[in-house]
């Protein structure tokens, strides 16, 4: 079982940055695929970015160039540094985890957080 928080959600401005975070419980989460994902309101669930357990990343189109994501195995920790932050970017931001690999549509996941909210305003 593998719990996950997310945090560093806020309110910013359009061009800012924010770094979110996920903490993840137990002692395998070196192995796992990890991913975030958003959502606005009266949307569907998107796909924003995902890391394999050996680092490799993917991105959506949207994001590329403007976010990073990456791990911290030792703090079983996956961040998501989102730089040059536009209104469009306004969502509930969720941490994913699965044992193979995070799907872009999300179908599978082992593991979903609760989300952080990110407000981007003009």
């Amino acid at each position: 079982q593998v719990q996950l928080v997310e945090s560093g959600g806020g309110l910013v401005q359009g061009g800012d940055s924010l770094r979110l975070s996920c903490a993840a419980s137990g002692r395998t989460f070196s192995s796992y695929a990890m991913g975030w994902f958003r959502q606005a309101p009266g949307k569907a669930r998107e796909f924003v970015a995902r890391i394999s357990s050996s680092g490799g990343t993917y991105y959506a189109d949207s994001v590329k160039g403007r976010f990073t994501i990456s791990r911290d195995n030792v703090k079983n920790t996956v961040y998501l540094q989102m730089n040059s932050l536009k209104p469009e970017d306004t969502a509930v931001y969720y941490c994913a985890a699965d044992s193979v690999r995070v799907a872009v549509g999300g179908a599978g996941v082992d593991y979903w957080g609760k989300g952080t909210l990110v407000t981007v305003s003009s």
